[in-house]
This record gives structure tokens, C-alpha cells and sequence, in this order.
């Protein structure tokens, strides 16, 4: 085989550190952010936040001579940065086509405080914990509180019993009496209902603990003990000839039932609210929408002068370079911060500009709208703006919104325009607000209905759409007024 040499040109995109470090800072949230300045100040001793007051400048107030060096020192700065600045552009250039890169207030504490920080902090107790906290301050015999630690054990976390008592009975050789026995006295725990075999046990035994004057609660007791059933399918016509009882009558009991609680276990060892800080804020100033950064998400930094100061440009020894790698690695995060919140803030403003209808009228006047429109209108590619609007939010006066609510499919309608899927769903959801409690709109009137306003839709396509919202069916929103 004879060799040959042969000269090919092309073009390859590379991935610089710096670049890799401005794409993974554009697409991450702002607990992710604040974590990774947390960092970046850590490891860097040449970054720190604007609040901070440099050392040398609290020397400065001792006498005349250390505020000529600190003169110096910041003259010195300044021509740090003059080096330092000439090879790194203005302009990182973060936006790619590449999808696969990477996958991906404060507290003033006092003295009085201890017990608030501390509860602040603390795990939420579990339902197993509590119940075994209330066994163990009652009156039981060595084989009763083992039979009740095996049965809290069977209690699942919705509060209900996993194992029936003659199951667990031949495993403890006790009667199966015995684990009733017990299991009558944990189901008096609370939270109330806890320990029921199934759902008329658990609303039985919350209606038993309401006090013995509750109105209607006689009347709770022989629905839910009798005629669950007809309560499920919502068949009240039935329900009030079996129970004798007239309409306003039975729309009372039924008030009373819908008090209870079906799971009560979920009130314990539920996780942690997770409170959402928005990136953005849109507000109304002189009839025009304001779109602006949050200020609290990202805190400001900036170069340490006294460290950068003793930077030598001839000098090669050990500290002068860990110095000045350093003072390179703080300038590229300082820049690919700005050019994420300067990405995120013309996202942001094209996403308004874009949808004004929806912050003049609400969800209803939403326009239809993909990633390609934003990507169009400032020049970056899909691909970048679906990073930055991940895990993104935006405070309105509407509320706060993630960046990605904003987008959505299009429908056809009568006039030739489109319609916003999401304009749609609000739609369905003002039409089943407003409609009559003991007649519910089914999906096919809500077709009708949004046919007569112009948008023609399946009818599973607004089922679909009305299951997305978490609402139920007509059969199931039927109710007494």
C-alpha cells in the first residue's frame, strides 16, 4: 500500500475551560448559582463580594503614611488589570449549538433566637415517631406495647394499616383479640382516623372524636357507615331517599364529611417547603412593563485589590503564579456571570415584549409561542435559550412564573389565527369556574363552548387539558349547593 501525505481543511468548535465554565453557569438555578459562588469565593482568595471591606482599607484609617501605600497599591491595581485585561474578550461567546455539553435574607441571630434557628433546622417529626411517643406514655403491659410497636410498624405513612390484626397475631402468639384490643387504643391516637383498615374505618373514627354537639354529626356517622358508596359516585338523589334527609339537609352532612381528613398520616414527615426566589422582576412603571434582575439572587463581586497588588510581572516563584492563575480565573468567572445575567435579562425582556397580551389581560390573551421565536429575535440558538430558561423564574404582578410557562403550542382557530395552548387551559378553567355546582360542564359542553368562541377543539384534547390542571371530571365536581 503506498503512502501518501494529504492536506484536509475544516472547521472545529473548541470547548475552552472558559467557555464550558460560561454555558454551565447560564443553565444553572439560582439555589445551584449561589452555591457556586459560594464556592468560587472559597476557593479563590482574589474574588470577594463588594460588601466586604478589604483589609488594607481598615489600615488606612491608622495613619497618613499606609493611605500613601494604599495609594500605591491601587495604582499598582490598576496596572494589574491593564495586563491582565488585553487577552480576554469583552464578549464571552456562550451561545452553541451544542445540546450536550453539559447535562444538566439573611439571619440576624440573638441571644432569644437559639430556639427559633434551631426548630428552623429541625427534621419534621414522622408519623411512626409520633405515634410511638404517644404509646409510650400509656398505662400497657410489656405484651401490649409489643403488639403496638408491631402495629404502628404496619402503618403505612398515609396513616392507614398495612397488616390486618390476624396476620400480625400468629407472629406475636398473641390472640387475635389481643392485637384488636391494641389496635382500638393506637387508633385513639393522633392524628385522628390513624390505624384504620380502610377509608369508613378513618372517617368513622374522626367523626367519633368530633364532640358529641357537632351538627349533623349523627346523620356523617350513618353516611359513612352505610352509604359511603353513594357518597363516592356522588348519586345524592339516592343518597337522600335512603337517608331520608332533603336536599339542604344532606348538602350539611356532606359539608361536614368533606372536613375530614381521608389521609391523615400526610401531615407528618412531609418534605421541606421549597420557596422559590425569582431571577426576574417585571413590574409597571409609566405604562411601560420594567424588566429587571433580582437583585438578591446573585451578589456582587469583584477583584481583590490587595491580593492583586502583589502581583509582579517578572516574578516566577510559586506565590506570584498561584497569584496569578488565580487573578485569570476570577476575571473569566466575573465575565461569565455578566454575560449570564446579561443573556438572561434579553431572554427575559424578549419573553415580555413577546406575551405584553398575557401581562395586560392575564393567562387567557397568551400568545402561542416556541423556542425559535426567542432564539430569532435576539440572535442565539434554541439550544441557549432553552438553558436559560430552565429553573428560572419570573416575578409579575400575576405571580411568579417559570420562564418556560411562557412557551406553548399552537392551536388553530376559526379567524386563521393561533391559539396558545395555555390561553386554552386558562379558558377551561374560567368555564368550569364559573359553572352551575349541581350541573358541571362535561368535556363535550366545554367544546361547545370554546367552539362558539372561536377555538376548535377535540374533545380529548380538553380532556387532556383539563387533567393536566389536576381538575376532575363533571361526575366528580357535582356537588350540593
Amino acid at each position: 500500500m503506498k503512502q501518501s501525505l494529504q492536506i484536509k481543511l475544516g472547521t472545529q468548535l473548541t470547548m475552552t475551560p472558559q467557555l464550558q465554565q460560561a454555558i454551565r453557569l447560564l443553565q444553572l438555578s439560582t439555589l445551584d448559582l449561589q452555591q457556586e459562588i459560594q464556592s468560587a469565593l472559597d476557593s479563590n482568595p482574589l474574588l470577594e463580594t463588594e460588601g466586604e471591606e478589604p483589609a488594607e482599607t481598615a489600615r488606612e484609617q491608622n495613619t497618613q503614611e499606609q493611605q500613601a501605600d494604599s495609594g500605591a497599591a491601587n495604582g499598582t491595581e490598576e496596572a494589574v488589570d491593564s495586563d491582565w485585561n488585553h487577552d480576554i474578550p469583552d464578549d464571552l461567546p456562550v451561545d452553541t449549538r451544542w445540546d450536550d455539553i453539559y447535562s444538566g435574607g439573611s439571619y440576624n441571630g440573638g441571644e432569644g433566637d437559639e430556639l427559633a434557628l434551631e426548630q428552623r433546622n429541625s427534621v419534621p417529626d414522622s408519623l411512626h415517631s409520633h405515634l410511638l411517643w404517644q404509646l409510650n406514655l400509656t398505662p400497657l403491659s410489656e405484651q401490649d406495647k409489643l403488639i403496638g410497636e408491631t402495629l404502628i410498624d404496619a402503618i403505612a405513612p398515609s396513616g392507614f394499616l398495612e397488616s390486618l390484626p390476624a396476620e400480625l397475631a400468629p407472629a406475636l402468639n398473641a390472640e387475635e383479640d389481643e392485637v384488636v384490643a391494641v389496635l382500638k387504643i393506637i387508633q385513639q391516637f393522633e392524628p385522628a382516623g390513624c390505624g384504620a383498615r380502610d377509608l369508613r374505618e378513618c372517617l368513622l373514627l374522626q367523626l367519633q372524636q368530633l364532640p358529641a354537639n357537632t351538627p349533623w354529626l349523627e346523620q356523617a356517622q350513618i353516611v359513612v357507615g352505610s352509604y359511603l358508596d353513594l357518597l363516592g359516585k356522588r348519586d345524592f338523589r339516592q343518597l337522600s331517599r335512603r337517608t331520608r334527609l332533603s336536599e339542604a339537609q344532606l348538602g350539611e352532612v356532606v359539608r361536614l364529611i368533606q372536613t375530614l381528613n381521608p389521609h391523615p398520616g400526610e401531615a407528618f414527615g412531609g418534605e421541606e417547603t421549597q420557596y422559590v426566589v425569582p431571577d426576574i422582576i417585571v413590574s409597571r412603571k409609566q405604562q411601560r412593563w420594567l424588566v429587571e434582575l433580582n437583585p438578591e439572587t446573585t451578589p456582587k463581586l469583584r477583584i481583590n485589590g490587595d491580593y492583586a497588588a502583589l502581583i509582579k510581572r517578572a516574578d516566577s516563584s510559586s506565590d506570584n503564579n498561584f497569584l496569578r492563575d488565580h487573578l485569570q480565573e476570577a476575571r473569566w468567572f466575573l465575565k461569565s456571570l455578566q454575560s449570564r445575567n446579561e443573556t438572561l435579562l434579553k431572554v427575559a425582556s424578549s419573553i415580555v415584549d413577546k406575551q405584553q397580551g398575557f401581562f395586560e389581560l392575564g393567562p387567557e390573551a397568551m400568545k402561542p409561542m416556541v423556542l425559535a421565536d426567542i432564539a430569532e429575535t435576539i440572535g442565539m440558538h434554541e439550544s441557549t435559550i432553552s438553558r436559560v430558561t430552565t429553573q428560572k423564574y419570573m416575578l409579575t404582578p400575576r405571580g411568579v412564573f417559570e420562564l418556560k410557562y411562557f412557551f406553548s403550542s399552537h392551536v388553530s382557530t376559526d379567524s386563521g389565527e393561533d391559539a396558545s395552548s395555555t390561553a386554552i387551559r386558562a379558558m377551561i378553567r374560567k368555564l368550569i369556574d364559573s359553572e352551575e355546582a349541581r350541573k358541571p360542564l362535561s368535556d363535550n359542553k366545554i367544546t361547545q363552548e370554546l367552539d362558539r368562541q372561536g377555538i376548535k377543539v377535540a374533545r380529548r384534547t380538553v380532556a387532556k387539558y383539563r387533567e393536566s390542571m389536576g381538575i376532575p371530571s363533571s361526575s366528580e365536581r357535582k356537588r350540593l349547593v
